[in-house]
């Protein structure tokens, strides 16, 4: 759920560019523009300190790492032109693009990573993406304050040579790679900046294929210019796209259909009326929807009883009768999103593993009644009290009770901050909820993935042992791999229901059809622009 989403003119010489950077002016419209809106504001364009979508969104089309996706939503060499891999595959050595340059004329330098990144593990920034560090050597005790930030497993070897040192072997490095916490920040204006580095479109400076003008830290409008000192700016065909903050639904469509924007996004509530429309599209994400349950009170810590709730979920009605887009889980890893080297589907080679079987569910409820010598059982769902997760609470609530007789369900729905905090404190019994991944392996799903306490309260031996495994001795075996994963999920979801996926959650959009070359990232809602063609 968390989940688990950037200006100055390339005439300038350099040199005045930086003294600028900090007070830079907004340039002219072009004429290939395309308009678009997102459903929140920017928090900030600080890639150590982002956590909301829109802020990842603007950072994903005006920065880049050392990888990018393709056009086949594939992890390709970006920010880099080669890397070399050490024999033990722990040290990765990037030779960086000695093209690339900032949008005020800096080189990207080996610097400008070790500055980005340091910054984001760095305890005292707060960053919610410090976690994403633990593969990197030393990076997790150093985001717990017991190692200096210089020990990180990244130094600069040169001006273009960069060296990166892993705890263990990491297969999905490149994927991992992509995401905005690992993004370089020019460490010149980061000095000059310091505390206000990213809290305004002036206040930093871009790599990436456009720059950001007209955000001066709470606009509701801004636009993404084209980057002419991006390195691969001939590649880049739209000029500018104009983005508004638009958070109702009826507002964003109404403008699309006066012709005032080219995207809009379509929730569940609209589906129904605009699916056979030519402009809409609709994919399926690995966005889970689950719920898991409170290993610390007495009801839920039964296995009968979770195992019931699980196989009592009829996960196709769910999909087709309240949220018209999506497909039912069949797992906690998502299908159609991870593949090995042979093209595999993860979730297939691992099988299905979450379903609805109603006559199942009856009798391990009366296996779960007879452990707990009750008759009757009453449990809490806790949701957040926006719309769409009241609405999917409402009906696990009628599902449960109607294929559970016995069995009275309570719906507590509260404010997504509070929901968070109530989980956390073990005040549920079951909570419903949403996580997008934040890389390509299943281990995000089965160790972060919106599994609430695991760490804390989920205690299976076996569990754990599959799950380092796939961390350490396995790391360079990928069939292995996979092997101990699909063990672990197995543990989990099927022996001892820790979590009962629900649903991979669908994105449904309206889109110009002048507009070519559009696409989300392959986690979700993100929108990229920098393939973009218009008609």
């Amino acid at each position: 759920m968390k989940k688990k989403t950037i200006k100055i003119s390339a005439v300038m010489l350099a040199s005045a560019a930086l003294l600028a950077a900090c007070g830079q002016k907004p340039a002219k419209s072009s004429k290939a523009v395309m308009n678009t809106a997102v459903t929140s504001e920017i928090s900030t364009l600080d890639s150590s300190k982002y956590g909301d979508t829109t802020s990842s969104e603007t950072l994903q089309n005006s920065m880049e790492g050392l990888y990018r996706f393709n056009a086949k939503n594939q992890a390709k060499l970006a920010g880099a032109s080669k890397v070399s891999i050490s024999k033990d595959q722990k040290v990765w050595t990037f030779s960086l693009r000695k093209n690339a340059k900032w949008s005020n004329g800096d080189p990207v330098t080996a610097q400008d990573y070790v500055t980005g990144w340091q910054r984001t593990v760095d305890p005292k920034n707060n960053s919610l993406d410090s976690d994403s560090y633990q593969v990197i050597k030393n990076g997790t005790e150093i985001a717990a304050g017991k190692k200096k930030v210089s020990t990180l497993g990244i130094k600069a070897l040169g001006k273009y040579k960069l060296q990166v040192t892993l705890e263990n072997p990491v297969q999905y490095l490149p994927d991992f790679l992509t995401g905005a916490q690992f993004y370089p920040q020019d460490h010149k204006v980061v000095k000059k900046c310091g505390s206000s580095y990213g809290t305004s479109a002036s206040k930093l400076v871009y790599n990436g294929p456009f720059k950001v003008s007209g955000w001066d830290g709470s606009s509701i409008k801004w636009n993404l210019v084209k980057n002419q000192n991006y390195w691969n700016a001939k590649q880049v065909h739209v000029d500018e796209v104009k983005v508004q903050v638009i958070k109702t639904t009826s507002t964003g469509l109404n403008l699309f259909k006066s012709g005032q924007l080219d995207y809009a996004p379509v929730d569940a509530d609209y589906v129904k009326q605009y699916e056979k429309n030519k402009d809409y599209h609709s994919k399926v994400t690995p966005t889970n929807g689950y719920m898991v349950f409170n290993l610390k009170r007495e009801t839920t810590s039964n296995v009968h009883m979770r195992r019931a709730i699980s196989l009592a979920v009829n996960r196709q009605q769910l999909v087709k009768t309240i949220l018209h887009a999506g497909k039912a889980a069949s797992g906690q890893v998502a299908s159609g999103f991870i593949y090995n080297d042979k093209d595999q589907d993860y979730r297939q080679v691992a099988g299905k593993m979450a379903g609805y079987d109603a006559a199942e569910a009856k009798t391990e409820f009366a296996k779960a009644k007879k452990e707990l010598g009750k008759s009757k059982i009453t449990l809490e769902l806790l949701t957040s009290d926006m719309d769409a997760s009241k609405r999917v609470g409402e009906y696990l609530q009628s599902n449960l009770m109607k294929n559970l007789p016995g069995l009275t369900v309570k719906l507590r729905s509260i404010p997504l901050k509070s929901r968070l905090a109530d989980t956390t404190a073990h005040k549920f019994d079951m909570v419903y909820g949403t996580w997008q991944p934040s890389f390509q392996d299943p281990i995000d799903f089965l160790t972060i993935g919106g599994l609430f306490n695991l760490e804390s309260d989920y205690k299976n031996a076996s569990f754990w042992k599959q799950i380092n495994l796939a961390k350490t001795t396995y790391a360079t075996s990928p069939a292995k791999r996979w092997q101990a994963l699909a063990a672990a999920e197995k543990q989990l979801v099927v022996k001892d229901a820790f979590v009962a996926p629900l649903y991979q959650a669908g994105y449904s959009y309206l889109l110009n059809s002048r507009v070519q070359g559009f696409r989300l990232s392959p986690y979700g809602t993100v929108a990229y622009y920098w393939d973009v063609k218009l008609k």
